[in-house]
């Protein structure tokens, strides 16, 4: 690659700015992610011959400038040909490289036990490792998408809550900011409420458990109902002193939901325009970050 990697590694903000990571949880990663790499080429060619590693060396020799590039497009979210000058590799091959190293990158979050739940029957696996966990937060995440020049696929896109074509997770994290489930991503259009409904994540959580939610949720109570949300003004009635003193003590203690979603947005390829072509490439990059994010958070512990 064509960074001072030297550098980088000596400045830990600098490190951040580039990779997302610190140096020391980079070096964390790196064993696991060359076994899962050397597994994944066989995985992609059973009948592999050669050895992997074998033959002519590519623009990104070691392990360790495969993990770094991958994190690198992930952290910044260059476009092809800027990645290609910022790596010293082939722009022609910057996206091959990206769709290979992002499955790899995954399998490594899932070793380390990094990766949110997908399922919302997988949650009783959660509740029973962590018996002490009383809270969970549930709130949606957005992120802007190039506009269809199809007016029907730019509606389906369209989030009346934005202003503009959008794509959408809902995240489930606990009180340590933790993500701990996040749904497979869905248009814009799609409504909070509806997605849970989709993926029945009020029923899967234990009455024990108190459900945190916004007034997007409205009708979650139902399904269970240890929740706690804002009280809603309508067009009729006014918030009271008292109901207006509870929300804000509320909404004080779902900020921890916000900090856990800015914690995996760190990363500009869950943020900005989603620009790559794959179909639903987005929801695994989401996904990687939200592992990343919680590797993070086991780090400091």
């Amino acid at each position: 690659m064509i960074l001072n990697k030297q550098r980088i590694f000596c400045n830990q903000r600098m490190c951040k700015a580039m990779f997302g990571m610190s140096y020391e949880e980079i070096k964390e990663l790196l064993p696991t992610f060359k076994q899962c790499l050397i597994e994944y080429r066989y995985e992609l060619n059973p009948n592999r011959k050669r050895k992997v590693g074998g033959g002519r060396r590519g623009d990104l020799p070691t392990n360790q400038d495969k993990l770094l590039y991958i994190l690198m497009y992930l952290k910044i979210y260059p476009t092809y040909d800027v990645l290609s000058v910022l790596s010293d590799h082939q722009r022609s091959k910057c996206g091959d490289s990206v769709k290979l190293l992002l499955p790899v990158l995954e399998k490594t979050l899932d070793r380390k036990l990094a990766l949110p739940k997908r399922k919302a029957r997988s949650l009783e696996e959660v509740f029973e490792k962590c018996p002490g966990l009383k809270d969970v937060f549930l709130d949606g995440a957005e992120r802007p998408v190039q506009k269809p020049k199809d007016h029907k696929k730019r509606n389906k896109l369209y989030s009346g809550k934005k202003k503009t074509t959008t794509r959408k997770v809902l995240v489930l994290n606990d009180e340590k900011k933790r993500i701990v489930l996040m749904t497979k991503t869905k248009n814009g259009r799609r409504h909070d409420k509806k997605i849970s409904d989709q993926n029945s994540l009020a029923s899967n959580i234990p009455n024990e458990v108190t459900l945190w939610t916004d007034t997007g949720f409205q009708g979650i109570q139902k399904q269970h109902n240890n929740t706690v949300m804002p009280k809603k003004k309508t067009k009729n009635v006014s918030l009271t002193n008292e109901e207006k003193l509870d929300n804000k003590v509320i909404s004080g203690i779902r900020i921890i939901s916000e900090h856990a979603i800015g914690g995996f947005k760190r990363f500009k390829a869950t943020s900005d325009i989603y620009r790559n072509k794959l179909p639903n490439m987005d929801d695994q990059m989401n996904f990687v970050c939200a592992g990343l994010w919680n590797f993070h958070l086991n780090q400091i512990v």
